[in-house]
């Protein structure tokens, strides 16, 4: 059985958690007598004699003053109570610094029930305070960075198998940037495969070589199940034996896409460079084809000016690879304005027929001289489209040329049209070398000629598809390729909304008759001498009556003494340029005004409007075809 001092010292003991010094003492409140053992006087630094036998005066003289008044109270309950009593004082060491101590004690009565003796024990606290306090600290330090950092951190214990596998692992901790990059909410205590059934085999494998070897590791991996990239470190977490790892996870997937993105551009780039570089070299091919014979035309002109017969014939191919050259120069123009958004179409009311009619002129020749058969299937209905009669001729003629220079001599070209609920398709198909499977998104692409056999032997400058599919889109169609593979042809179909407001009629294009050509006093103003010359020999050949300015001096003198109907009026001149020119003419009330026709090599929209604004009536672009100078004349 415990005696009363035992009991209160193992309660003392017990709040202390043990391993402490206990200092036990005895007062006689009658004489004022304290009894203490040696460990007492330690605490309160007093000497042997002195803690053996000492007035309470002694101790009380080392508590802390505020502690001195709140101890005296404690023990003048406890006389009046009979009850124990339990006190928390700061007592002065040896080195001036005060201690922590706990202390309790309780009341002895004499056999008069009167107050005689008071016992108790004291504990020095002080360092199991401050290591409660420092792991306090240290544990509320680690939940703030635990829970502050944007890295996602988590601890997981591996699961084994029978034979020592790990076959699964469970959450044990986990800061919320965790749920956040993972979106695992609520995980702690379940696992990996509980939250996602179909999670990869890999992560056991490495966090288990972890936990295993105490080898950290870090590495960048995806996981297919979350569709997120991580950026992972794993440690282990203890000693050998340990089955816990440590995980700090980064989400990195939006760097993972830019890089990708960055990685697809800079492919992209390298093959747009290649592309530009091809393109200039096929550039360069393509205009020394026709300007070969255009040189050795004139060679051939120079030494047989009197064989009708050779000049007739020479004169046609000059005019053949001139005109193949406008072509090229023209589909340059229109990718160009087209990529800068400048094209605007001009719609009205046409009928496809018509319009298949007119792409069927333009590219018959070039399927002729291939010896090609063209095979022309078009619905009897109507299929009227508010459309570009220009641009949509524009876009099958650029097929039908494309389905001649690739199809070997002799095949067949087959053009159709129908109507397939509101939009009319038109399909151009051919026997030629046909396009691979994996080629097929590429043929639309700006400068691509797709398929080992689409060299720059067939000429061109690989931007026809890519304008054909740019104006088709302008109109709000669409087009696609389509082939059986290498060798087994191709089809391109193009589908255009039809017209759902014009009438279901075919629209006939009746010709009306040619004015009969007259006279007419014409100026022609451009510093490029050989380029006015032949302009003016060409209209005194037609009839008309023609003069040469190289200048704008000299076309403002010609003007006044001349008289010109129409003036041919270069806008790039040095000194005064053309609109300078065309403005004094305009501010000139002397004058009969002229028809004033801008010709220039600049053709788009904002080109037009500054010649309109600068008081041209008409604007021709380089080189000016024949049949518009004498519809144009025939009007004045």
């Amino acid at each position: 059985m415990k005696t009363p001092d035992q009991t209160v010292s193992g309660a003392l003991a017990g709040d202390a958690g043990g391993g402490a010094e206990l200092a036990s003492w005895s007062w006689d409140l009658k004489h004022d007598c304290v009894t203490a053992d040696a460990a007492m006087a330690r605490l309160f630094d007093l000497s042997p004699e002195l803690g053996g036998q000492s007035p309470v005066s002694a101790y009380y003289a080392r508590l802390h003053p505020d502690d001195a008044i709140g101890h005296a109270a404690d023990i003048r309950r406890a006389i009046d109570s009979g009850e124990p009593y339990a006190s928390t004082l700061r007592v002065r060491g040896a080195d001036g610094q005060y201690q922590q101590v706990l202390a309790r004690g309780e009341v002895l009565y004499d056999s008069f029930g009167e107050p005689e003796r008071l016992r108790g024990v004291m504990l020095d606290v002080t360092g199991g305070l401050a290591a409660r306090a420092e792991l306090r600290d240290s544990e509320e330090r680690y939940r703030t960075l635990f829970e502050a950092i944007d890295e996602g951190v988590c601890i997981i214990e591996m699961l084994y198998d029978d034979d020592g596998q790990p076959y699964d692992y469970r959450f044990l901790e986990m800061n919320s940037a965790f749920a956040k990059h993972t979106g695992l909410v609520g995980a702690i205590g379940k696992t990996a495969r509980e939250l996602v059934p179909d999670f990869e085999r890999h992560w056991l494998d490495i966090y288990g070589r972890v936990a295993a070897t105490g080898e950290s590791i870090r590495f960048v991996n995806g996981d297919a199940a979350m569709n997120r990239w991580f950026d992972v470190y794993a440690t282990r977490v203890g000693a050998a034996g340990s089955h816990k790892v440590a995980l700090l996870f980064t989400d990195v997937t939006e760097r993972k896409r830019a890089e990708t993105q960055a990685q697809r551009l800079a492919a992209d780039l390298t093959a747009a460079d290649r592309r530009k570089t091809e393109f200039l070299a096929t550039l360069a091919h393509e205009l020394r084809n026709p300007l070969a014979p255009l040189r050795s035309g004139l060679q051939v002109l120079r030494l047989s000016s009197g064989d009708p017969d050779a000049t007739a014939r020479v004169l046609d191919v000059m005019e053949r690879q001139l005109g193949h050259m406008v072509e090229l120069v023209d589909d340059l123009l229109d990718i160009a304005r087209i990529t800068r958004g400048q094209v605007a179409i001009k719609q009205a009311q046409v009928d496809l027929k018509t319009v298949l009619d007119a792409a069927i002129d333009t590219s018959l020749p070039m399927i002729e001289e291939h010896h090609h058969r063209l095979v022309v299937q078009v619905a009897g209905e109507a299929l009227p489209l508010f459309a570009d009669a220009t641009r949509v001729t524009q876009v099958v003629s650029n097929l039908l040329n494309n389905a001649a220079k690739y199809t070997p001599r002799g095949g067949t070209i087959t053009l159709a049209a129908r109507r397939d609920g509101a939009d009319a398709v038109v399909s151009v198909a051919d026997t030629g070398i046909g396009i691979a499977a994996d080629s097929l998104q590429e043929v639309f692409g700006l400068f691509n000629q797709v398929g080992t056999d689409r060299n720059r032997a067939q000429g061109g400058l690989g931007i026809g598809l890519s304008l054909v599919r740019s104006l088709v889109e302008l109109h709000g169609g669409s087009v696609v390729a389509d082939s059986a593979g290498v060798g087994e042809g191709s089809v391109f179909t193009v589908r255009l909304p039809l017209d759902a407001a014009a009438a279901a009629q075919t629209v006939l294009a009746a010709a009306a008759p040619a004015a009969p050509m007259h006279a007419v006093r014409v100026l022609v103003v451009d510093d490029n001498r050989d380029a006015a010359d032949t302009l003016a020999a060409l209209l005194e050949l037609l009839g008309h009556s023609a003069q040469v300015a190289n200048d704008g001096r000299a076309a403002l003198d010609a003007v006044l003494d001349f008289r010109p109907q129409v003036v041919f009026l270069d806008i790039g001149m040095p000194g005064m340029n053309g609109y300078d020119v065309a403005q004094v003419i305009r501010n000139d009330r002397r004058l009969d005004q002229p028809l004033l026709v801008a010709l220039t090599g600049w053709g788009g929209e904002s080109d037009r409007q500054r010649t309109r604004d600068a008081g041209f009536d008409l604007h021709l672009t380089k080189p000016v075809d024949l049949d518009a100078i004498e519809k144009m004349l025939s009007s004045v």
